[in-house]
């Protein structure tokens, strides 16, 4: 028999960051923002990438799909958030509820496996330069990528499910701007602790263990950089991977503080904050990252403008030739 103050819910209210009308405008204002960068600097870097042959090795292959990845996460979240705070509503149904929360952990997921490639990349390529064109071959990078599609859909699918077998109250105020796993169990009026079980299982798994081999390739890799005769050669190893690893740091530390906080010590505003850096400024600054310290990123983009410089005035002149107008 299900108790009184249970009940079949159709929708939860997401509080967002605050509930001043003044302050809408500018929360909107540097959400849109940051969603138009995100979207035009990694489409410029999946552009470059796919446009240009000497940028087809396995770095690059994983850096285009972690740009890829990184428009989806974010997608997931923001347009809804730019949606509220447009219309002032705090509305989100049950449904769209617990499909935000699948592509999130599926979009999430991909990053955290597609970074831990990357990490693993560079240690072949540094450590074992003569073994990089065997090992790093194309049919295993693939095999890499589709091994970590199939465990983020299957991860993201069950912990999904396992939300519709929650109760919940008849107050669904969810003190964030989006449905965040841990948020949603912590609002059930059910038992939950197999979904806290499975939740801190995951993370431990599928989070946990990358972080700790990414921390353990770049330790062989500082071995590896020290022990180089070569200033220069130094020099630009460190920088190939220095970026690599503030990502790491950024997207790792923050979401692993929010799914790892005890709910005792857990502030909703941290969270939030926390939560944001994660899922929208992360895939923001990944564009400048890996572009601003990568010369063959910053070569494929200039010959990118240069073609597209080319190619619009001879389009506009075979239009006018043609007596076309628009």
């Amino acid at each position: 028999m299900v108790p009184e103050n249970y009940s079949r819910i159709t929708e939860f209210l997401l509080w967002g960051f605050s509930e001043e009308p003044e302050l809408q405008p500018l929360i909107l204002g540097l959400f849109f923002s940051m969603y138009l960068i995100t979207l035009f600097g990694n489409m410029l870097i999946i552009l470059a990438i796919t446009s240009h042959s000497n940028l087809h090795t396995p770095m690059y292959f994983f850096l285009s799909n972690l740009s890829f990845a990184d428009i989806c996460f974010t997608s997931t979240t923001v347009p809804k958030i730019l949606f509220n705070i447009q219309t002032q509503s705090k509305v989100i149904t049950y449904g769209d509820c617990i499909t935000q929360i699948y592509f999130l952990m599926l979009f999430g997921l991909l990053d955290n496996f597609l970074l831990t490639m990357m990490a693993y990349d560079r240690f072949v390529a540094i450590c074992h330069p003569l073994h990089y064109t065997v090992i790093m071959n194309p049919r295993l990078c693939g095999l890499l990528l589709l091994v970590s599609w199939i465990m983020s859909a299957l991860t993201s699918l069950l912990q999904s499910l396992m939300v519709l077998r929650l109760s919940f109250c008849t107050v669904l105020e969810i003190p964030h701007f989006f449905c965040e796993l841990n948020q949603i169990i912590q609002l059930a009026c059910s038992d939950t602790f197999l979904n806290n079980m499975m939740m801190y299982f995951a993370v431990g798994l599928f989070a946990g263990i990358p972080f700790t081999g990414i921390l353990y390739s770049y330790s062989k890799i500082v071995s590896c950089i020290r022990g180089m005769s070569s200033a220069q050669g130094k020099y630009k190893a460190f920088s190939t991977c220095v970026s690599h690893l503030s990502v790491v740091f950024l997207f790792y530390c923050t979401s692993l503080g929010v799914y790892l906080s005890s709910a005792s010590t857990h502030s909703t505003h941290s969270s939030a904050i926390a939560s944001v850096i994660y899922t929208v400024v992360t895939p923001m600054l990944n564009p400048f990252i890996y572009s601003l310290r990568n010369k063959d990123i910053k070569g494929a983009l200039k010959r990118f403008y240069a073609m597209a410089a080319i190619k619009g005035p001879t389009v506009l002149g075979l239009k006018n030739s043609l007596g076309l107008k628009d």
